[in-house]
């Protein structure tokens, strides 16, 4: 079974550095901006996220009631390669509700829960979202670009905030519907990709968008061994790169989704053949962009994809 790229990267916190927790003063959980545990509100209820994608979520849902830390945060990070920390740590021992993403892709959270005497509600999104590996194939953890999963995602947010909250429970639960109702406005621009494009083929670098191009009825034309050496940091052997290469001199594809994220050396060369090709490029990533919200965010990779395909 092949590694995801969160078991390979995202770090362990060593036991040395989890015994530095008592003369820890920082109150940066993130490191790179997010708010700390230490800087939370009493009154409102403190929420852990892994990454700001689930963080944004779950302030769409909580509103003014809720104080979220969102671990990894930076847009200018690849989040697989992600080192937790003891600031991390500090903020989900205080946490009443932790979002982590599941399937591998996080696990860091998990180990640093139980290191910690942490009595949180955890919602894993993977598990939440029924997600699972194809028969014979890998699981895609990647599920926050899948949109029916997102709305139970919402959903389970809104029932554990209603829990740690009961006073504003209503409020939840209205601004969970009120999220979800958005979320079917970008199924129908996938349906409506699906009744234009359905069947026509696209390359990816990773299968970070794969949900959102399915949903779409589009057929990702990338060899396998390609988009998977990518997620594990592998190399390509010369032969997939020329096969995958191909895809774009023969015109193969009516576009690239690219994650911009984690490009490297093979991924800029097919990026560079796509161009080269005049076939469009739609750049994706796997953490909320800085100053965007997680619907407006989807709704350009959703339009992007259709601009992508229409030319």
């Amino acid at each position: 079974m092949r590694t995801s790229p969160s078991r390979r990267c995202l770090a362990l916190i060593t036991g040395a550095s989890l015994a530095l927790l008592a003369g820890c003063g920082s109150s940066d959980a993130g490191g790179d901006g997010s708010a700390g545990a230490d800087s939370s509100d009493s009154s409102k209820v403190t929420v852990v996220a892994s990454t700001n994608v689930y963080g944004d979520i779950v302030e769409q849902i909580g509103g003014g009631h809720v104080d979220v830390t969102s671990i990894i945060s930076n847009p200018d990070q690849d989040p697989h390669s992600y080192e937790a920390d003891t600031r991390n740590q500090l903020a989900l021992s205080k946490a009443k509700v932790v979002v982590e993403n599941g399937g591998g892709y996080d696990d860091f959270v998990g180990r640093m829960l139980k290191s910690s005497d942490s009595s949180a509600e955890v919602i894993n999104a993977v598990k939440v979202s029924g997600k699972t590996a194809p028969e014979g194939g890998e699981l895609n953890e990647h599920v926050w670009y899948d949109f029916p999963g997102v709305a139970k995602i919402s959903d389970s947010i809104a029932t554990a905030l209603g829990k740690a909250d009961p006073d504003n429970a209503a409020t939840f639960r209205k601004n969970a519907e009120t999220f979800k109702a958005k979320l079917t406005g970008l199924e129908s621009k996938e349906a409506q990709i699906k009744k234009e494009h359905g069947g026509e083929g696209i390359g990816i670098t990773e299968p970070v968008p794969l949900y959102m191009t399915e949903a779409s009825g589009l057929v990702n034309k990338t060899p396998e061994e390609f988009s998977e050496a990518i997620e594990e940091g592998d190399d390509v052997s010369p032969k997939v790169l020329q096969e995958t290469l191909a895809l774009y001199s023969g015109k193969q594809v009516k576009a690239l989704v690219y994650n911009a994220q984690t490009s490297g050396p093979q991924t800029e060369k097919v990026e560079g053949a796509a161009k080269a090709a005049g076939i469009p490029v739609v750049a994706v990533t796997e953490t909320l962009p800085r100053g965007e919200d997680y619907l407006g965010w989807m709704t350009a990779n959703v339009d992007a994809l259709a601009s992508a395909l229409a030319k």
